[in-house]
């Protein structure tokens, strides 16, 4: 039992000598070579104002500027077409034929009941004027000359209404060829030839304009009244840039024309609209773009370099110097870019410096030596020459 008990006591005597010994070698390691990590070189940069075009990204939709469905004004059997589906068509031009016979046949009744009223009226005309001459002589009655003058004004008025009546009869038949009421291009046909149609039969087809085309996007009531308040004016019109879901740039600049008289309840949004030239019918109706609005006035805020900034899952990121001379970790908004800097929107002021090279060997809190860009140039040609050698000797080991 004793035993037992003195070596329950030497292995505790055992553990706190070890502890002791494992802390005193770190405090002396700590002390003796601690003191010779050598801080990280760095350059910084101060953040100045500078007057830059404010610009605002925002998603958008193509939109037609004409979109119209082309619908049956007649009742009849579709004929013929003429175009096939996703052809461009100009405006007037014929898509459909709707069977036109009866409409032809009807139109030359109201033509002959024309031609019928006219003789009619032109017999009257003979008997009016006549018997003018009669009743001046009392050969005839006062009245015989007013029946003959009342015939020959209802013969008029039945002229007007067989005219109009043959008007109407040429106009459904032109309605027989279904034409193109805009330049366009032409979506799935719903109908196809063979079928009976009437106007309340739906949409023959669709045409979308394509040029010019709009395209509509959302601005936060946020950047709006930004936007405003730089331009002073809420109605002016303004340059857009376009770019397609793969990044690729739009190759001509739109104009923002058009803004909506209110906010989106549900959204927190103000839509407006951007025109754009498509001479090549790149744009398509429907399809999602990424827009980036200018300003036009300029304003004065803080830039920082564009190599100053870092990026994690929290946003973007620089490290700005404190008062003690150590590095501090700083999240930044932007708004947009302007040449080689990110316009700030929060987190920087001018006066602040950042670091904006040797940024990878910092670290948060821990002292760094600052450099001129210049001997930081020198470093990094340094660094690449080694490199190289490094290369030339292994290639001549091989």
């Amino acid at each position: 039992m004793k035993k037992k008990i003195i070596l329950v006591i030497l292995i505790v005597i055992i553990a706190i000598a070890v502890r002791f010994i494992v802390s005193s070698a770190g405090s002396y390691i700590k002390q003796h070579y601690g003191a010779k990590i050598i801080p990280p070189k760095v350059a910084v940069e101060t953040i100045k104002e500078d007057n830059v075009t404010e610009s605002f990204d925002a998603p958008g939709r193509v939109v037609s500027k004409y979109q119209v469905s082309i619908m049956a004004r007649i009742s009849g059997y579709l004929q013929k077409s003429y175009f096939k589906e996703g052809d461009y068509v100009k405006a007037g031009e014929t898509l459909f034929l709707i069977e036109p016979l009866e409409y032809q046949n009807a139109s030359n009744v109201a033509g002959a009941n024309i031609q019928n009223i006219k003789a009619q009226l032109e017999y009257a005309n003979k008997q009016l004027a006549r018997a003018a001459e009669l009743v001046k002589q009392d050969y005839i009655a006062k009245s015989r000359y007013d029946e003959l003058l009342s015939n020959r004004d209802a013969l008029r008025a039945q002229l007007k209404a067989a005219q109009s009546s043959y008007n109407d009869t040429n106009r459904n038949l032109s309605y027989t060829r279904v034409k193109a009421p805009v330049d366009g291009r032409i979506g799935i046909i719903d109908v196809t030839v063979g079928n009976y149609v009437t106007p309340s039969s739906g949409s023959l087809t669709t045409i979308n304009s394509t040029n010019p085309i709009y395209v509509t996007f959302p601005l936060t009531a946020e950047d709006y009244a930004e936007l405003s308040s730089i331009d002073k004016d809420a109605n002016s019109k303004r340059k857009v840039e376009l770019y397609f879901q793969n990044g690729t740039k739009y190759d001509l600049n739109g104009i923002q024309d058009f803004l909506d008289n209110k906010v989106d309840q549900s959204t927190g949004t103000v839509t407006m609209r951007a025109t754009f030239q498509n001479p090549d019918n790149k744009l398509l109706h429907g399809e999602f773009v990424n827009v980036k609005l200018f300003a036009n006035s300029k304003i004065k805020v803080p830039v920082v370099p564009l190599v100053a900034v870092q990026e994690n899952q929290e946003g973007k990121y620089v490290y700005v110097i404190d008062n003690n001379g150590l590095p501090k970790l700083t999240y930044i908004k932007v708004q947009g870019q302007d040449g080689d800097n990110w316009i700030v929107k929060e987190g920087l002021k001018a006066g602040d410096k950042v670091i904006v090279e040797g940024i990878l060997k910092v670290v948060p809190g821990s002292p760094v030596n600052i450099v001129s860009k210049e001997e930081m140039a020198k470093l990094d040609g340094k660094a690449k020459d080694n490199n190289s050698n490094t290369k030339k000797s292994k290639s001549k080991e091989k």
